[in-house]
Parts: structure tokens; C-alpha cells; sequence
């Protein structure tokens, strides 16, 4: 345990000491700060006093929706359950949550994940690929230390940047957006259609909520850049491979949807929020198969990366 917790702390010092890794940290809070100027100084104010007759239109063109082209399955449960919230918003005097205003300004800074994404996509695929580039990983190797070890610590560090940037974002968003809005509000329930009624819940835990769905798909993603970096022994090509998926693979797992079979393909299963929402890609899947499914991709990830770092001569 001593070796493994000196081995993180040894990886963690050689991430932070690079400039790249504070830049990229300094464009998660530029970018947060940008948002902050957009909504406050530069786009219309969205405050609405008539938001009750709004939602009555809305409720009106919904049940339209629903007589003039009926919609089965997953379509009709979302349309149910919009019209249902909306429905308690007006009988309890509860507001939708306005983009300017805390909650709101830290519900729409949860869609910086993918920049997030993104940087430690470029961590992951230099972790190795760089030892090997730089001719190091020699040096590493004959430390009394397993190659089983080693490699877990680059990676535990690669999640631990991950997790940390999430919880800065959090952090960020919520002191920018007091700043900017205050805290009134911050006490407003989130509203979740369960089981045919609404229930009320915290609205923090649910922008937790938001920020883990979202992290499912940078943590499959920083493992699959992982992989790659460990097996081709290229960050330039596992950074361009998942960054390439990251931002195309949803897209076109979308566009098959029309196919069972698609069920099994990594992207339709990262965005657990489909459950959550009632709109699930293919007709029939749930978040139980969904889950099993990513472990699937996940062991397979991490034990050909395992496989090939434990197998591979460095004599070279």
C-alpha cells in the first residue's frame, strides 16, 4: 500500500509540474467565467412573470401533440410526464429553474464535462505513450515496484485529475453564479415524475446527479485513450482516436438507432440520463443493462491495457 499510495503521489507530481496540465485547468474556470459574462451582461434577461400561462400553452400543445399523432412507448411517457410537472409546478407555485440564476447557471456549466473530457483524454494518452517516447520507462522499470503497480498508478492519477476538475467545476460555477444571481432559490426542489405522481427532491443532489451521468462517458472515453496509449504506445494517435469518438460516436449511434442491435455498441449505453428522462435509445433497454454492458467494455479496456504493459519488452 506504501508503494502504491508513493507511486500516486510521484505520478501527481510529475502531471502537476507541467504547465499544460494548469493551462488546461485555467481554461475550465476561463471558461465558466465566460459563461458567467453571457448570461449575465450579454444575453436577455429570462425572468418571465406570466411562466403559469406558459406552461398552461405548453401543457395545451403537448396534449395536442398527443391526439393528432399519437406517440407509443417512450415518446408518449415524456409527454406525460412534462405535462404532469408542469401541472404540479402551476397547483404548487414552483418556477422552472431560470438560466439566470445560481441553480440554473450551475446546470448549464455541467455541459463544460465534455471540455473536461476532453483535457483528460490528453492526460491519459500521454501517461505511458510519453514514458516510452521519452525513453524513461526504463528508468521506472527497475524500480523494485510490479509492472501491475506502475501501471495502476498512472492510471489512478488520470481519474483522480478527472474527478478533481469535476469537483472544481462544481465548486467554480457555484461561487461565480452566487456572485453573479446571489442564493436566493437555492433552496428550489427538483421536480421528478415517479411511478404516474410528482415528487419533489434536492436540487443540488440533482445537479450532482447530472454532473455523474455526464462523468460515465469521460470516464469510458479516458480509459479507452488509455488503452490505446498503452498498446500503440502513441498519445498523438490515442488522442486523436478518442477524441474523434467522443465527439462522433453519439452521433452516429443515434442515427442507428433504428437497429437492435445497436444496443450493444458502447455510446448507447454511456448516457444513463435516457433512464432518468423515460427515452431510452433502443425500445426495451434499461439502466441494469446499460451498466452491465459499460463493465463489459470496461474490463475489457483495462485488462488488454494490463496484458499489454505486463507483456511488453522495453529492452529496445
Amino acid at each position: 500500500m506504501v508503494n502504491m499510495m508513493n507511486l500516486i503521489q510521484n505520478e501527481h507530481m510529475k502531471l502537476y509540474k507541467r504547465l499544460g496540465t494548469w493551462v488546461m485547468i485555467g481554461l475550465i474556470l476561463f471558461a465558466v467565467l465566460g459563461l458567467g459574462a453571457f448570461t449575465a451582461f450579454i444575453m436577455e434577461s429570462n425572468e418571465n412573470t406570466n411562466w403559469k400561462e406558459n406552461l398552461k400553452i405548453e401543457n395545451a400543445q403537448l396534449q395536442k401533440q398527443l391526439e393528432e399523432s399519437p406517440l407509443k412507448g417512450a415518446g408518449e411517457t415524456y409527454v406525460q410526464k412534462q405535462v404532469a410537472i408542469n401541472e404540479y409546478r402551476i397547483d404548487q407555485d414552483i418556477r422552472p429553474v431560470e438560466s439566470q440564476s445560481v441553480l440554473g447557471f450551475m446546470m448549464d456549466a455541467t455541459n463544460f464535462t465534455g471540455i473536461i473530457a476532453l483535457f483528460t483524454i490528453v492526460v491519459a494518452s500521454s501517461m505511458v505513450a510519453s514514458e516510452f517516447s521519452w525513453g524513461t520507462i526504463k528508468l521506472l522499470l527497475i524500480r523494485p515496484v510490479s509492472r501491475t503497480k506502475m501501471i495502476l498508478s498512472k492510471y489512478i492519477t488520470t481519474v483522480l485529475f478527472a474527478l478533481f476538475s469535476l469537483v472544481l467545476l462544481f465548486l467554480f460555477s457555484f461561487l461565480v453564479g452566487s456572485i453573479l444571481y446571489g442564493v436566493e432559490g437555492v433552496g428550489q426542489p427538483y421536480l421528478v415524475y415517479n411511478n404516474g405522481s410528482v415528487e419533489e427532491t434536492n436540487m443540488i443532489a440533482h445537479i450532482i446527479q447530472l454532473f455523474g451521468f455526464n462523468s460515465v462517458d469521460l470516464l469510458m472515453m479516458v480509459t479507452l485513450a488509455f488503452m490505446i496509449s498503452t498498446v500503440f504506445r502513441s498519445s498523438s494517435l490515442a488522442i486523436g482516436i478518442a477524441i474523434f469518438l467522443l465527439f462522433t460516436g453519439p452521433q452516429l449511434t443515434q442515427l442507428l438507432s433504428s437497429y437492435e442491435w445497436v444496443k450493444y455498441v458502447l455510446f448507447a449505453n454511456t448516457n444513463l440520463q435516457q433512464y432518468t428522462n423515460g427515452t431510452p435509445l433502443v425500445e426495451g433497454m434499461t439502466m441494469t443493462f446499460s451498466i452491465t454492458v459499460l463493465l463489459i467494455y470496461f474490463v475489457i479496456f483495462t485488462t488488454l491495457t494490463w496484458v499489454v504493459f505486463k507483456k511488453r519488452d522495453v529492452a529496445a
